[in-house]
């Protein structure tokens, strides 16, 4: 039995990237992987499959309370299914709801936190919801926001975009590598490379450029073009890779949009060097 290694992030932020790169670069194949075969190898803790098998009831009857009671149990199995450390995405904060923990520590060895500058975060989440750019600032400001189940995944705990950020950085740890979005972009071989020594891996720089390369946004961009992505939610008005990139709100937002998002995260912002 294993233990798991999150891979969490507030939505947006760069986690199905990450998943993309540890897939290419863990199995190493000759071309790259299929984006829909993601959670094959990166699990992700809400999907309803996991909840089916402790309540068999169907998932639009499970409570919030049903939901919070069974995490811990997905949590546990999740560890029986490889005698290694597997990786599990979640968008939950590190907080308890309902009670109970959304993160279950007994069956934790470490995790990535992956952090993006919450100006640009918006901009991608509303198209990702199809909602407007001021709903998704107000919702990011919600210490009580949560995602919808949705028939393929049961509903994460958000809390606050600040929250978020704070209830999973808030203590060095060394069981625990933080990532911003943009040293992704900007400084990918130093990122990389921290999230393969993290790991205890030694890779060669060939082995690692090689992942890099077939986790590119332009190749997910264009899998996603040819064959449609199975994680991306009908209501988006968008492709789920749309841009990837870094400070599209100097463009798109607008002052006061900037001012709102600012006042609400400024100190997060000002601790990962946002502000």
């Amino acid at each position: 039995m294993g233990a798991i290694i999150w891979l969490a992030s507030y939505p947006k932020s760069g986690n199905t990237w990450m998943r993309s790169f540890l897939h290419n670069l863990l199995r190493n194949p000759t071309e790259s992987y299929d984006i829909n075969t993601l959670t094959d190898f990166t699990y992700g803790e809400a999907q309803v499959r996991w909840f089916r098998l402790f309540d068999p009831r169907p998932d639009t009857e499970y409570s919030l309370a049903d939901v919070q009671r069974m995490r811990p149990q997905v949590h546990r199995h999740l560890t029986g299914l490889s005698a290694d450390s597997i990786f599990v995405k979640t968008h939950n904060a590190l907080l308890e709801d309902q009670g109970m923990p959304l993160v279950t520590m007994e069956v934790t060895a470490g995790a990535i936190y992956m952090i993006r500058d919450p100006r640009d975060v918006v901009i991608s989440y509303s198209h990702h919801q199809g909602q407007s750019i001021d709903y998704i600032i107000d919702m990011m400001r919600d210490q009580a926001a949560c995602t919808a189940g949705d028939g393929s995944n049961v509903y994460e705990y958000l809390s606050s975009w600040s929250q978020h950020v704070h209830s999973w950085t808030h203590t060095p740890n060394r069981s625990l590598l933080v990532l911003r979005y943009e040293d992704m972009l900007d400084q990918p071989v130093k990122s990389f490379g921290a999230v393969a020594r993290f790991l205890g891996l030694d890779v060669a720089r060939p082995r690692l450029e090689k992942a890099m390369k077939m986790s590119s946004f332009k190749v997910l961009k264009a899998q996603e073009q040819r064959k449609g992505f199975i994680e991306r939610p009908k209501r988006a008005d968008a492709a789920f890779f749309r841009e990837g990139r870094a400070g599209q709100w100097r463009k798109l937002l607008t002052p006061a949009q900037v001012a709102r998002i600012e006042d609400d995260h400024g100190e997060e912002m000002r601790r990962f060097g946002y502000l």
